[in-house]
């Protein structure tokens, strides 16, 4: 082949999360490489998801890929807690997709949520035969709804010839919904450690002041979608017994809903025993998150289940800050040698937090030292291969 390899990758639509955030840092590095061109078909252009609703052109993924050169085509839905079964695309979407598909050697479905469209693609007697790889990113399939049998059929009938986990766990979650033939593929995650890196002085002095936050106060940093399977509930509670012990720590909460002005949250709040007197901000989706690791001296983490690989664990890590998280998927892992796990016990997690802030300088040198085993670099290399693995085993089939 005299050309680079043409990579279509699969959203089920832009908005905040760890899976869409390292999915565009893979297929950005990759298009910037040369050796594959790199385009995105987006299901929807803007998705109600987690007390907000998110649009694809303000989503800075998208401003990211587009800017990089990486055409990204929509069919124009409007995107919901469930993913779009197959038989719900019309025939103006399908044609759209079928004139974006008839041009890629290679497909990557970020998760199985797109995968309905290629059945739907199928049926019509518009999908051609070439290598679909599933971009996996949890370690709980159960939970995914109808796509988890899409994405069985579609590996069963060959649609779906391989599976890119980001874990162990994930890889492990899915094996009995897939074929034996299903090619497997685990690829750690890996970050930008030139974008998520320890601040300067005058770096973290400015972000500390534009939070109000003084220049000696620990600061614990929870950055997770308002969710169940993050359980913000656990990390509210944790809160109210740490502020006890440590007022002066300030808590800041990140992700998609977790701000005053959802209801939910705010209910949660104030179930949760958290006082006035608590320094706690609820900020909501942020695109600062490399600064506010910076002030961070833990980065926690309260999951309940359907983790794969935290990005904010190791994020959060190369930044300086010590991980704390409960055991889910391969969060233990991630952290080993440089965090801490605890149970789904409050008292455990405030009680950890306290040892961290106690033993502060010395962890954060364990954190520092991290920064070489999460660079991004391994991470897009083993996708490169994996690739071109694919499209040779295709054309070795034919």
């Amino acid at each position: 082949m005299n050309r680079p390899i043409r990579v279509l990758s699969l959203y089920e639509g832009f908005f905040a999360g760890g899976a869409r955030i390292l999915h565009t840092d893979v297929i950005a590095g990759l298009h910037s490489e040369g050796h594959q061109q790199h385009s995105v078909l987006s299901i929807a252009s803007a998705a109600r998801r987690d007390a907000s609703v998110q649009y694809l052109h303000h989503d800075p993924r998208y401003v990211r890929l587009t800017r990089a050169g990486v055409d990204v085509t929509t069919l124009g839905r409007l995107g919901g807690a469930d993913a779009p079964a197959p038989a719900t695309f019309t025939e103006r979407q399908l044609r759209i997709a079928a004139e974006v598909v008839r041009h890629a050697d290679v497909i990557l479905s970020l998760k199985e949520q797109p995968i309905g469209l290629l059945l739907a693609l199928r049926e019509r007697g518009f999908m051609p035969d070439i290598p679909v790889a599933a971009c996996l990113h949890r370690s709980d399939p159960l939970h995914s709804g109808p796509a988890l049998s899409w994405l069985s059929e579609a590996a069963s009938i060959g649609l779906v010839s391989a599976e890119i986990s980001c874990a162990q766990s994930t890889s492990k979650a899915y094996d009995p919904f897939l074929s034996p033939t299903t090619a497997r593929f685990v690829i750690a995650n890996g970050i930008d450690t030139d974008r998520f890196r320890p601040g300067t002085a005058a770096e973290t002095e400015s972000t500390r002041r534009q939070f109000g936050i003084p220049a000696t106060a620990p600061v614990v940093v929870f950055a997770a979608r308002f969710d169940t399977m993050k359980d913000p509930g656990l990390f509210l509670r944790s809160v109210a017994l740490h502020s006890q012990q440590r007022p002066e720590t300030y808590y800041l909460v990140c992700g998609a809903g977790m701000t005053l002005e959802n209801d939910a949250f705010r209910t949660l709040l104030n179930e949760s025993g958290v006082s006035g007197r608590v320094n706690l901000l609820a900020l909501g989706i942020r695109d600062d998150m490399p600064a506010i690791y910076r002030i961070a001296d833990i980065v926690a983490l309260t999951s309940a289940f359907g983790e794969a690989s935290p990005l904010c664990l190791i994020e959060g890590a190369v930044s300086g800050a010590t991980p704390v998280t409960t055991d889910v998927g391969d969060s233990a892992a991630s952290v080993n040698g440089i965090g801490f796990v605890t149970t789904h016990d409050a008292a455990d997690i405030a009680a950890t937090w306290d040892d961290v802030l106690q033993r502060r300088p010395e962890l954060r040198s364990y954190s520092l030292a991290s920064r070489i085993r999460f660079g991004r670099q391994r991470m897009i290399d083993a996708y490169a291969e994996a690739v071109g693995e694919l499209l040779g085993r295709e054309r070795a089939a034919a």
